[in-house]
């Protein structure tokens, strides 16, 4: 065992002459350093609602059912602006008075027509036109509601309204797991790209020279990788913590990237040790490790959701299953490795 852990020290030692793996450590180290300041910016890219903070939206009303449409508008990131007639609001538009112009007309048969207007391209615009499609959507129940007696026959029914929190859940489905599982990805291609570098270059036969056997180089190797991972993964917790991220069950998610890293660890070195050739083992590793994860996505419970729900403090017992599940296949790929290493032996 002590030489196992002598190759691992010398394995992790090397590493900081990597300046890809040295790049990808700092990386992650800001991101979660920085977790509470990048969640707000990388929220505001896929949800610009949740970021508007106090911009409040001017939006012009005019049309016959300007009454009905401007209580609607009105609310506290929008304020609405009533014109007598259409030319008018059009003009104030153009003018830039107002930020976006809602028309409304009703028909005789009851049916109402809103033409929305939105400045040109910006920032600015994305938030205008999110204001815009939440007026429509509210306004659409308002006349669901109001018209509900006439109706003949039940038409189909809006999707509920989320009361959810677009940054509690960025935090918890997308940055978490992140954090918890590029470190297993970084591992794992580690131990593929020195193995394969080393009987490539033909330097892994001064290792063979020494009493230890593959199989025992190999452990040393990986082993050293696997526990990395973790290691970053608690790091990162900790880190998350200090900018008021709260984690629960923090010992259950280590134990699920533990299991990952081994999963990609064993499956990167029993990849390197039979094709030898570095390139061809990084094609094959990096396309092996988007399946891994594909096929994990499909399981009753993802990674990303046992991650997500331990986190929150919501896990069932299908989430232990599923870290239990990991652990198991975490061992069978370690032992492949093991077994690929003793035919090179």
């Amino acid at each position: 065992m002590r030489d196992r852990l002598v190759v691992g020290r010398r394995e992790l030692a090397s590493l900081r002459s990597e300046k890809t793996i040295v790049l990808a450590l700092v990386i992650q180290l800001f991101i979660a350093a920085f977790s509470s300041f990048l969640v707000v910016g990388l929220v505001s890219l896929y949800s610009p609602s949740a970021s508007q903070g106090d911009y409040v939206v001017n939006v012009g009303v005019a049309g016959n059912a300007s009454d009905d449409l401007a209580p609607v508008v009105a609310s506290d990131r929008r304020n609405a602006v009533v014109y007598p007639s259409e030319s008018t609001a059009l003009a104030a538009f153009t003018n830039a008075d107002v930020d976006a112009l809602l028309l409304a007309t009703q028909y005789p048969d009851g049916h109402v027509r809103v033409s929305a207007y939105a400045p040109e391209g910006s920032f600015r615009t994305t938030l205008v036109v999110v204001q815009l499609k939440d007026v429509l959507s509210e306004y659409e129940r308002h006349l669901r509601d109001e018209l509900s007696s006439r109706l003949t026959r039940e038409p189909l029914s809006l999707p509920p309204e989320s009361s959810g929190s677009t940054y509690y859940g960025f935090t918890y489905t997308i940055l978490l797991p992140l954090l918890m599982f590029l470190p297993a990805f970084i591992s794992g291609s580690v131990v593929a790209d020195t193995l394969s570098e080393e009987l490539e270059r033909g330097t892994f036969e001064l290792l063979r020279v020494t009493p230890l056997s593959v199989p025992e180089i190999v452990d040393g190797k990986s082993l050293a990788m696997i526990a990395l991972a973790p290691a970053q993964a608690a790091l990162w917790l900790a880190f998350l913590g200090l900018n008021g991220i709260r984690v629960d069950h923090p010992l259950p998610i280590l134990v699920l990237a533990t299991a990952l890293a081994a999963v990609l660890v064993g499956g990167g070195a029993a990849l390197a040790l039979r094709l030898g050739e570095r390139r061809e083992t990084q094609l094959v590793y990096s396309f092996a490790a988007i399946g891994v994860f594909a096929l994990a996505s499909l399981l009753p419970e993802s990674p990303q959701n046992a991650v997500a729900k331990l986190a929150v403090g919501s896990a069932t017992g299908l989430t232990y299953q599923t870290i239990a599940g990991f652990v198991v296949a975490a061992v069978a790929c370690f032992a492949l490795a093991r077994r690929v290493a003793g035919g090179v032996d």
